[in-house]
């Protein structure tokens, strides 16, 4: 006996599939700052990279089964040195390899028997702060432009209203950085409660705005981990500003007079 399912059914099936193994992944932020546009990944691993360069001003970022974006990470290099060779490196753009994967994840989810478990963003830095481009796509190919930042993974909603709340196109390096962190660490603690992230927990990396040619350049070793410190402080005072807030408000309601009976 022969069974029908919908395309509907089958669409939704493969869209929760594809959901779920993406949620399973730690988080990333992609955003933009004054001198270009920084990365910053949750990823214990040294040798498995979730951020990579692409092309001279060309960065990629993904979340999701490792070596299904790693796939699509080395295809969009070939395709981008192809363009480059062909015609002139001026032509190879975000956009267009934005375009090339959002078609591929659309073949896969719609052929395929499984799609793809993945969350991708491409990012390209201009001479420009508001000429810097953000794409994200997801794993029915799918494509947005996204303004300013990038939240992916786990509870990627959650960190992207962190993000949004604090986020401008004029930030420093380092406080870019710090909000990247702090919006990651604001999920998965115990009881709701942020979590503190290591260097070696992280993976970051940055297009540098001002770097001729390729603007790609990883953080490591002692220049991020001296950036921590100043990440820890601000955290700090933060929680400092909070409790003291908190303390105001119960000295307060205690100097207020209880009703009558």
């Amino acid at each position: 006996m022969q069974f029908y399912t919908s395309p509907e059914q089958i669409m939704r099936d493969r869209a929760e599939y594809a959901r779920k193994g993406v949620s399973r992944g730690r988080g990333v932020v992609v955003l933009t700052f004054d001198n270009g546009v920084l990365f910053v990944a949750e990823n214990p691993s040294t040798a498995l990279h979730k951020v990579s360069e692409i092309y001279d001003r060309i960065g990629f970022a993904a979340v999701g089964r490792y070596n299904e974006y790693e796939n699509l990470r080395s295809a969009g290099v070939r395709m981008c040195d192809l363009r480059g060779y062909s015609y002139a490196r001026k032509d190879v753009t975000a956009r267009a390899l934005a375009n090339a994967y959002s078609a591929t994840l659309g073949a896969i989810f719609q052929e395929q028997t499984k799609p793809f478990e993945v969350e991708i963003c491409v990012a390209e830095v201009a001479a420009k702060p508001a000429d810097d481009e953000l794409y994200r796509l997801t794993y029915d190919g799918s494509v947005a432009d996204e303004p300013g930042y990038v939240a992916m993974g786990g509870q990627s909603e959650a960190i992207s209203n962190v993000l949004k709340a604090d986020h401008r196109d004029d930030l420093t390096l380092a406080d870019a950085l710090a909000l990247g962190i702090r919006a990651l660490a604001s999920v998965g603690g115990e009881g709701g409660a942020p979590r503190q992230l290591t260097a070696s927990a992280l993976e970051v990396a940055l297009l540098d705005r001002g770097r001729p040619g390729r603007a790609f350049r990883r953080l490591t070793g002692a220049p991020l981990t001296s950036m921590l410190p100043a990440v820890s402080e601000k955290d700090s005072a933060a929680k400092d500003d909070q409790a003291k807030n908190s303390t105001a408000k119960d000295s307060t309601a205690k100097d207020q007079p209880a009703p009558e009976a």
